[in-house]
């Protein structure tokens, strides 16, 4: 299975970016096309250990769960549970300081559409997402920057 990989800077701390990235119930506010998320399942610290999306897809409105591991400041990586939309799916942002402040951002995806598309367009529906997930959170982090 092919994937995405794509890198954003931001003025914004790793912390802040963090911190943004893993609030997962607030992604219907600025990350395109995510119409809804539910958290089911939360770890010790608070952070969402399981949750589900719906997604207002390129072809159809796609829902799928997904398990999260982190290590704050610096990952958050997600894999699919297998469902009716999404046969495998797994990504990771990490967050590196950057040498004059603020953080580098490298957003990988990979996604297995559990119904049939062709590679072209699912390669493009993944570049799609990956560009504009970074976008929403780049400017999400710096407005929250203090």
């Amino acid at each position: 299975m092919e994937g995405t990989i794509r890198r954003s800077e931001t003025s914004a701390s790793p912390e802040t970016v963090f911190d943004v990235a893993a609030d997962l119930a607030a992604y219907p506010d600025w990350a395109t096309g995510v119409a809804e998320v539910e958290i089911l399942d939360r770890r010790p610290d608070g952070l969402a250990a399981r949750a589900s999306f719906v997604v207002d897809g390129f072809i159809k409105r796609i829902s799928y769960e997904l398990v999260y591991e982190y290590d704050r400041p610096h990952r958050i990586s997600w894999r699919a549970v297998p469902g009716d939309d999404i046969e495998a799916m797994d990504g990771t942002y990490e967050f590196v300081p950057g040498a004059e402040g603020g953080t580098e951002i490298l957003y990988t995806l990979r996604v297995q559409p559990a119904f049939s598309v062709p590679g072209f367009l699912r390669r493009q529906a993944e570049k799609q997402i990956v560009s504009s997930a970074l976008r929403g959170l780049r400017r999400r982090a710096e407005d929250r920057e203090p």
